[in-house]
């Protein structure tokens, strides 16, 4: 029986494979399918935060948004972009 030889690459690629496969099927199962720009309250209930809390991110800039009128809108992609940027990878 040959023996193969799995490299670090390899392993990456795979789980990123496996990740957007997930990610596909919990969206296709779920029927989620986010919205362009959403609502103060549908983002508190997205990142499960306080409105405080969301008041602060705007505040110090770490989450964009637009206002129109009294309301104001975040983009679904840019607070995606904000989750990803701020990840943390420790190593144990």
């Amino acid at each position: 029986m040959a023996a193969t030889i799995i490299t670090t690459e390899d392993l990456q690629e795979f789980k990123h494979k496996l990740l957007e496969n997930i990610k596909a099927m919990i969206n296709h199962q779920s029927g989620f399918a986010p919205k362009k720009w959403l609502k103060s309250p549908e983002v508190r209930d997205l990142l499960s935060i306080s409105p405080g809390t969301l008041q602060n991110l705007r505040i110090n800039g770490t989450l964009p948004y637009s206002k129109v009128g009294g309301v104001i809108y975040y983009d679904y992609e840019e607070i995606q972009k904000v989750l990803e940027e701020n990840r943390i990878h420790n190593k144990f």
